[in-house]
């Protein structure tokens, strides 16, 4: 599934929700609470309203729900499952200035694009001495699911924490869990701090990092353990590794 435009990448990760858009979803949304599926969703809508982004790659997770419908079938192309041509396609608009989000059915076959993904656009803007700019998401689920094999289980995050380009993993087994969320995701100014890790807990005799679906089992450690845990969400920086929340709760 592909998205083409300029600013995707900036907004896959929460950056900011438009007023008109967060208004429209406080009236189908139940107060105080959204999917992940639904947040997905509404980043990409938000994105796609606001620039030239456009979807490439196969979507079976209804993560695109009604953005063909909207945007139309030059910027939604549901693609065949052939990994390496619509990560290369995406890669080449790119060059071109445009802003595709590449979805990957299951990041176990980002393996397929690999060549894509690191040679060309992870190198290009070191190799160019900054003067080709590679401005692609590639997003999909990762890691451990159900009813699967170990060819659709594995986590790449460690394979992806470099700094281009940017890679969104996502968890399936979360699409459909709902998540307190403030009135603020509303606001127009809306910034989550990329690359500081987020304290879902504060605790005294050890501190947990985890992200992703490990967050809600790192929580439940004190509830049958009777141990004050602090856990932090290193979902905001696993590029970084969160070293400096690392070593804060180390040395206090």
């Amino acid at each position: 599934f592909f998205f083409l435009g300029p600013s995707i990448d900036r907004k896959m990760w929460g950056i900011a929700r438009r007023k008109n858009l967060g208004q429209a979803l406080q009236k189908v949304l139940p107060a105080g609470s959204m999917t992940v599926r639904e947040a997905l969703n509404s980043a990409l809508d938000e994105e796609m309203s606001a620039d030239h982004s456009f979807l490439d790659g196969l979507e079976s997770t209804r993560i695109s729900k009604g953005l063909l419908e909207k945007y139309g079938p030059d910027r939604v192309l549901d693609t065949p499952i052939t990994e390496a041509g619509f990560a290369g396609i995406g890669v080449g608009a790119a060059y071109y200035g445009l802003r595709p989000v590449v979805k990957f059915m299951i990041f176990n076959f980002s393996m397929q694009a690999i060549d894509h993904i690191i040679n060309s656009a992870a190198k290009s803007n070191c190799m160019s001495v900054g003067q080709i700019s590679v401005p692609i998401v590639f997003r999909g689920p990762n890691g451990a699911n159900a009813g699967v094999d170990v060819q659709h289980s594995q986590c790449y995050a460690a394979w992806y924490a470099h700094p281009d380009p940017v890679v969104f993993l996502e968890n399936e087994l979360l699409y459909g869990e709902s998540f307190p969320i403030s009135a603020e995701v509303f606001d127009s100014s809306f910034c989550l701090p990329i690359g500081k890790a987020k304290i879902e807990r504060e605790g005294k005799y050890v501190t947990i990092t985890s992200f992703s679906k490990m967050v809600g089992h790192a929580l439940q450690v004190d509830t049958f353990k009777g141990i004050s845990a602090e856990v932090d969400d290193i979902v905001r920086a696993v590029k970084r590794a969160c070293y400096r929340s690392i070593l804060m709760a180390a040395t206090t």
